[in-house]
């Protein structure tokens, strides 16, 4: 569960971390009201669950009030990433010093929580990490012990810091610890985290993302979840109201299949081959005709795909089924890219009739799916 950078705010005050003074606003004349109680120049930051919001321009510094409320009516009414900006965050502009990043999170191949740090902070992890990733400090946290405040502070002094900024800084480390174990945290980073002209440590951004089996032990989150899920565009709240899997990716093959093990593997063929998947799309279990069609609808709303991929590994789920929804796509002129299907399992070789009558071609192994489908996107690119 993603928490927007005001809700992480909230619980970071509650744990006496120092964040700048302000306030979320949902309309233009809230964001003036909320610029008049700052007293000082602000910045207007639009409140999505999506990345470099800046750069697509969610992000504005206002001198008054009044500009705040002009930047405020300007963002609210644009999408990020396809997102709606439904809030603003007013908060005081910092007179920055150094931008900083540090975060917490989970290394699921050590198994353990690892601290992360670096003095060049403002721009995405991943990109320090290509560019420069010998200023990326990192340390692993003993499950056991939990972060020690020896660790905090060597933390600091490998990213640089010296004299009272190491204990200041290592403060802000053991913090995010404490909330981590309190919450049950996947991820929490702050970047930037400002040192001001005037020598301050400032979270000016908050990223929070909670483990979604925990929540049974976090009631106080079960209404947000219950909120309209901004977070998601169009397509992805349709696959949500169908208890579909569906993750967007940055490739143009859109991959259908029926289980999330068989969907991993379809996209590494697709890799194997030289193409890039665009869509993670698992039907589930047993799904019928019109789940298939409604699955097929959902990949074809997404503007990047240029071929459709259906692999499906036939238990509870009946081939015949399955191939009567895709007939019943094409009848409707849903799919309008190139199709390649792969059905084996239940009910395999009625549902295999049923493409054959149609003349919808298929093909019997993963491996010439993929490599086909990979051939039809080279084809008309």
């Amino acid at each position: 569960m993603k928490l927007f950078e005001y809700e992480a705010k909230d619980i970071f005050r509650a744990f006496k971390m120092p964040t700048p003074p302000g306030g979320v606003a949902r309309t233009p004349e809230e964001a003036r009201t909320r610029a008049i109680e700052v007293g000082k120049p602000v910045a207007v930051k639009a409140q999505v669950l999506a990345g470099k919001r800046g750069k697509a321009g969610g992000v504005k510094f206002a001198d008054t009030p009044e500009q705040a409320e002009k930047y405020a009516k300007e963002i609210l009414a644009m999408r990020i990433n396809d997102l709606p900006v439904e809030a603003v965050l007013i908060e005081e502009k910092l007179s920055i010093q150094q931008e900083i990043y540090v975060g917490i999170t989970v290394d699921r191949n050590e198994r353990k929580y690892i601290v992360i740090g670096s003095a060049a902070g403002g721009m995405s992890i991943e990109e320090l990490a290509e560019e420069s990733p010998e200023k990326i400090i990192k340390m692993h946290v003993d499950p056991d012990l939990g972060l020690q405040a020896y660790e905090a502070r060597e933390m600091a002094i490998a990213m640089g810091f010296r004299g009272k900024q190491i204990s200041q800084l290592g403060s802000f480390f053991l913090t995010l610890w404490n909330i981590v174990n309190a919450y049950d945290v996947e991820l929490t980073e702050i970047n930037p985290l400002i040192l001001t002209t005037d020598g301050r440590f400032l979270a000016a951004d908050a990223r929070l993302n909670i483990d979604d089996n925990s929540l049974y032990r976090h009631q106080d989150f079960i209404q947000k979840i219950k909120r309209e899920p901004v977070e998601q565009n169009d397509r992805e709240r349709m696959a949500t109201e169908n208890d579909m899997a569906y993750v967007e990716l940055d490739g143009n093959i859109a991959c259908i299949c029926n289980g999330a093990g068989l969907t991993m593997a379809t996209l590494d063929a697709v890799s194997l081959y030289g193409g890039k998947a665009s869509t993670f799309l698992d039907l589930g279990g047993g799904a019928d005709a019109k789940r298939v069609e409604k699955g097929i609808e959902i990949a074809m709303m997404y503007p990047k795909v240029k071929a459709i991929l259906v692999n499906i590994m036939g238990g509870i789920t009946r081939c015949d089924e399955v191939a009567k929804g895709i007939l019943s796509s094409r009848i409707d002129g849903d799919i309008t890219v190139p199709l390649v299907i792969r059905m084996v399992g239940t009910n395999e070789e009625e549902g295999q009739e049923i493409l054959r009558e149609a003349g919808i071609p298929f093909l019997k192994t993963m491996e010439e799916a993929a490599s086909k489908v990979v051939e039809l996107v080279k084809e008309v690119a």
